[in-house]
C-alpha cells in the first residue's frame, strides 16, 4: 500500500542548519503513527516540513506517492490538516466563528466534540487552554482531512482533557485518517498509536510498533533527558 504521507531521506532546518537529517518516516492511512524524542530533537521541524511550512533542505515529501513542493495551503486543500504547537485559535472570533474558518460543517465538529456546543457562542479568547485546543482540533478533524500532522496537543493541559483530544486521533485513525503525532508524554502517545518513531538530533533513533517500544520505555523516556537510545543487541 502507498504511504497517504512520507519523507525520503528528508533533511530540514532554518536556514542552512539541519536540524532533522536523511530521515525516512511514513504515514499509512488509519493509522497513528506517533514521533518522540526530547526537546530539539526535531519533532516540530518535521511536522512543519511535512505540512509545507519548512522547504526541505533535502531529500523528498511524498504525497499519495507523488514528491510534492506545494506550500501548506495547497496541501491543506489537497486533505492535509495540521495543528502546530502553538494555540491557533482566533482569540477575538467565536467558537462558531472559528469552526467557520476551517471549513468544515458545523454539525460535524459538534458531532465529534458535543462539549463545544455551550461555547459556540463565546469568544475563543474566553474559552480555557483546554477548550480551545478541543476547539483546534474540532475544526481540523471536521473537514474530514485524509493525514493529520498534530503537534503536541496535550501541552500544558490538564490530564482528563488530553485523554479526550488523544481519543479523538485514535478515533479519527479508525475513520481512515492517517494521524503523525508529536507527543512529550510516551506513555500516553503508546496508548493510542500503532507505531513508534523516537528522534535524536535529528536522526531516527528507534522505531517500531507501539508494543514493541512499550517494553523499552524507561529507555526512551531516559533519552527526553539526553541519553542515547541503545540499538538492541543480538545475542
Amino acid at each position: 500500500m502507498t504511504p497517504v504521507l512520507e519523507a525520503r531521506g528528508l533533511s530540514a532546518g532554518y536556514g542552512s542548519l539541519a536540524a532533522v537529517r536523511d530521515l525516512d518516516l511514513h504515514v499509512e492511512r488509519g493509522e497513528v503513527v506517533a514521533l518522540l524524542g526530547p526537546n530539539g530533537a526535531g519533532k516540530s521541524t518535521t511536522l512543519k516540513t511535512l505540512a509545507g511550512a519548512l522547504k526541505p533542505l533535502a531529500g523528498e515529501v511524498c504525497w499519495k506517492g507523488a514528491v510534492t513542493t506545494a506550500p501548506m495551503h495547497r496541501r491543506a486543500l489537497g486533505g492535509l490538516a495540521y495543528v502546530p504547537e502553538t494555540r491557533s485559535v482566533f482569540m477575538g472570533l467565536t467558537a462558531a466563528e472559528n469552526l467557520r474558518v476551517g471549513d468544515g460543517p458545523q454539525a460535524r465538529a459538534l458531532e465529534l466534540f458535543p462539549e463545544l456546543e455551550p461555547h459556540l457562542k463565546r469568544k475563543a479568547g474566553l474559552l480555557s487552554g483546554g477548550q480551545q485546543q478541543i476547539l483546534t482540533l474540532a475544526r481540523a478533524l471536521a473537514r474530514e482531512p485524509e493525514v493529520l500532522l498534530a503537534d503536541e496537543l496535550s501541552l500544558g493541559l490538564a490530564p482528563l482533557i488530553v485523554e479526550r483530544l488523544l481519543r479523538a486521533v485514535r478515533e479519527a485513525a479508525e475513520r481512515g485518517v492517517g494521524v503523525l503525532l508529536v507527543e512529550q508524554h510516551a506513555r500516553q502517545a503508546l496508548a493510542v498509536a500503532d507505531r513508534v518513531c523516537v528522534l535524536q538530533r535529528g536522526r531516527i533513533a528507534l522505531e517500531g510498533t507501539s508494543d514493541d517500544i512499550r517494553g523499552r520505555l524507561d529507555e526512551v523516556e531516559k533519552s527526553y533527558l539526553g541519553g542515547p537510545v541503545q540499538e538492541p543487541t543480538g545475542g
